[in-house]
């Protein structure tokens, strides 16, 4: 099919068909064009070996390129298993400060609860003393009951500094007051008191 956007000059093609024709009937043309056609011949050829030593030798690039490639996908994914180690690495460290952090929280607690049982030990001590002051309050309380029934004679345990109290009589309904200086001693307090009787 001829190339229609170029136009051909008919003159210079006979011309050159002329030629042409004039070199075939020459005989050394003929010896001539017999040697460019074997020198053709040996060129297609060396040209077909270079083409499969050149198709050969891409193959052989193209595969240290897919080789290549292979390299840096794997490269890329070991940077990005980086990234995720870093990543975990990271959250690891913060897991080790949150159990630090809690175990400081843990201690302390531990700390408050040794404490309030210290203090529970305390208050049950407080407790039974109290219990036992209670229990001797009574005793004092029907010790002087018993003392006031047999002896008319109630001390008051208010004033410490001086020895006194009450003198009850039942019978008559009338109470006297007495009081003493810590200066007496207990033998003359005892007969000032029958004597009041």
């Amino acid at each position: 099919m001829a190339n229609l956007g170029k136009r051909v000059d008919i003159q210079s093609l006979l011309a050159l068909g002329d030629d042409l024709i004039g070199v075939l009937k020459s005989q050394k043309d003929g010896d001539a064009l017999m040697q460019s056609c074997e020198g053709a011949k040996m060129l297609r050829s060396f040209s077909r070996s270079d083409a499969r030593e050149i198709h050969v030798s891409s193959q052989e690039y193209q595969e240290k390129i897919s080789a290549c490639k292979e390299k840096i996908y794997k490269g890329e994914s070991e940077t990005i298993a980086d990234a995720e180690l870093d990543r975990v690495q990271k959250d690891l460290e913060e897991e080790l400060q949150n159990e630090c952090l809690l175990r400081q929280e843990l201690r302390k607690i531990s700390d408050e609860l040794d404490d309030l049982d210290r203090q529970r030990a305390s208050i049950e001590e407080r407790r039974e003393i109290i219990k036992k002051k209670k229990k001797d309050m009574l005793r004092a309380q029907d010790l002087l009951s018993m003392c006031a029934s047999v002896t008319n004679i109630i001390p008051s345990l208010d004033d410490q500094d001086k020895i006194s109290g009450y003198i009850v009589d039942k019978n008559k309904k009338k109470v006297e007051k007495f009081e003493f200086e810590q200066t007496l001693s207990p033998y003359e307090v005892c007969n000032k008191l029958w004597k009041m009787e």
